[in-house]
């Protein structure tokens, strides 16, 4: 772009954009604008222009063509650009919806990606991540659930629920449970002590010293917690626990232990 117009100013149109240039109410930019206009109508050349306006010479030829063309409007007035990229169509974006919701995700994959989805719609990645956050969908993540196959859960749970919020008088509510194959591990040498400047250390390897099984019940009102240590998890074991519950309970209260599923539990001795 080069200069190509030679303004010429009235002697009203050179006030008005005089009292442009002294408005400190006016946005910045159109007093620059202005004074590109009135320093050229001072006839200098356009590097001076540009020097004393502070802009590049592709700036005063801009506005020296706009003031030539549509006159002190087209100064104040910026022009209306298109948008640099058109939306995405609605059909581009049901797609992505539906493949999200419905499809499977290509190969071996478990769950749609965002580049994999983007491949397959012709999309970029920036846009398929805005249509899933818009519609707050979040395909890499997943919750689990489990639903019970007992015919008896719902009365089971009533039962457990009312004795956790509102057990009887004169009973004990035992949660109980057991952790197995818990290891008794030892380091093969003494560890070093903590001293001033230097952290206490033991060796990275162990040996295994076998394994035992953890039996617990959780007393819901006091917080205590009975336990019993075992070489194994057989129902014989866990009917020594309950036998030593029932010999730490005070005579006269009624024990209710809950208890999950396990195998253990279920033993007909039990």
């Amino acid at each position: 772009m080069s200069q190509t117009v030679s303004l010429v100013l009235t002697a009203q149109t050179r006030d008005a954009l005089r009292r442009i240039v002294d408005d400190r109410r006016r946005p910045l930019a159109h007093i620059l604008r202005a004074r590109i206009v009135l320093l050229s109508d001072e006839r200098l050349p356009v590097l001076e222009v540009a020097r004393r306006a502070r802009v590049g010479r592709p700036t005063v030829w801009r506005w020296q063509r706009r003031f030539a063309e549509e006159g002190l409007d087209g100064l104040l007035r910026d022009k209306t650009r298109p948008p640099g990229k058109p939306a995405t169509p609605q059909d581009a974006v049901q797609a992505v919806l539906e493949r999200t919701l419905t499809g499977e995700p290509p190969g071996e994959a478990t769950h749609w990606t965002g580049r994999a989805m983007a491949a397959l719609c012709g999309l970029s990645l920036t846009t398929v991540q805005r249509i899933w956050r818009s519609h707050n969908l979040q395909p890499h993540r997943v919750r689990t659930f489990k639903r019970s196959t007992d015919p008896h859960f719902a009365a089971k749970l009533d039962d457990v629920v009312g004795l956790y919020m509102a057990p009887p008088r004169h009973t004990i509510v035992l949660s109980v449970d057991e952790k197995s194959q818990i290891q008794a591990l030892d380091r093969t040498q003494p560890g070093l002590p903590l001293k001033p400047g230097k952290c206490a250390t033991y060796t990275h390897d162990y040996v295994r010293n076998g394994t035992t099984t953890l039996f617990a019940a959780l007393n819901t009102l006091e917080g205590t917690v009975f336990g019993r240590c075992a070489p194994r998890h057989r129902h014989q074991e866990f009917i020594a626990f309950l036998d030593q519950i029932e010999d730490a309970v005070p005579a006269g209260k009624v024990i209710h232990a809950i208890m999950d599923n396990y195998a253990t539990h279920k033993h007909p001795e039990v």
